[in-house]
């Protein structure tokens, strides 16, 4: 073989592995933010249901928990969410009355409307008012079943580990009352625990970044009565 054609063989080589170089310098970040999005989102649906769960909690024993034990045990297996109802009488209406037309309190007087006081599942509530949507494999939107309110509690990602949302709840003073506060949230080493450690610690410096931004996704604040999450 001439040394010419030998020589064009190794720059052949050579341009091919440059270029699978320079592929590999562009796709390896994007997948990575492909990567990062898809987890984010996953996320971001968990902490959104745990937050109904613990609003149907408040509302329910007048505080938030911090634990999910009691969280998913309490809501799942209790009759403790005090629904109110209202009751037509039709019976004692009189035909030429039209109480469509009547201020409520003054049809409650007479009779004409009764208010009905039960107490029912809060988790069943929730799934009957459709408060707990999943969209499923095919893009469809359902509401969640039981089981899976039940694992709610764990971080989506990694596969093959099983992290837990840490949650907290308690009290702060504002105006000179006590509000119930509550936090759900997972740092980014934990969700991010099975990519690439240096892009892992780009995206926490690039996050950092933002003045006074958890380096993670949560919903509430132990230091604030609010319940916003931060990827919204």
């Amino acid at each position: 073989m001439k040394a010419k054609t030998i020589l064009q063989i190794v720059l052949a080589v050579v341009i091919v592995v440059l270029i699978y170089g320079l592929y590999n310098s562009i796709q390896k970040p994007m997948k990575f933010d492909n990567e990062y999005t898809k987890r984010r989102d996953a996320c971001a649906q968990k902490l959104k249901t745990i937050r109904t769960l613990e609003d149907a909690y408040k509302q329910t024993y007048g505080v938030y928990t911090g634990s999910f034990d009691t969280l998913l045990n309490r809501l799942a297996n209790e009759d403790s969410m005090l629904v109110v109802s209202k009751v037509i009488n039709y019976d004692v209406i009189p035909a030429d009355v039209d109480i469509n037309e009547m201020p409520e309190l003054e049809a409650a007087k007479k009779g004409y409307i009764s208010r009905v006081e039960v107490y029912v599942n809060p988790l069943q509530k929730l799934i009957d008012d459709k408060k707990l949507p999943i969209e499923d494999a095919s893009g469809r939107t359902r509401q969640m079943t039981k089981e899976e309110v039940s694992n709610v509690r764990y971080v989506p990602y990694p596969r093959d580990e099983k992290y837990e949302f840490t949650l907290s709840a308690g009290q702060i003073e504002k105006n000179g009352y006590y509000v119930p506060v509550f936090e759900c949230k997972v740092p980014l080493t934990s969700l991010l625990s099975d990519l690439d450690e240096q892009a892992v610690r780009n995206k926490i410096a690039e996050v950092e970044q933002v003045a006074g931004r958890y380096a993670g996704w949560k919903v509430g604040d132990m230091k604030n009565a609010v319940t916003d999450g931060n990827f919204e």
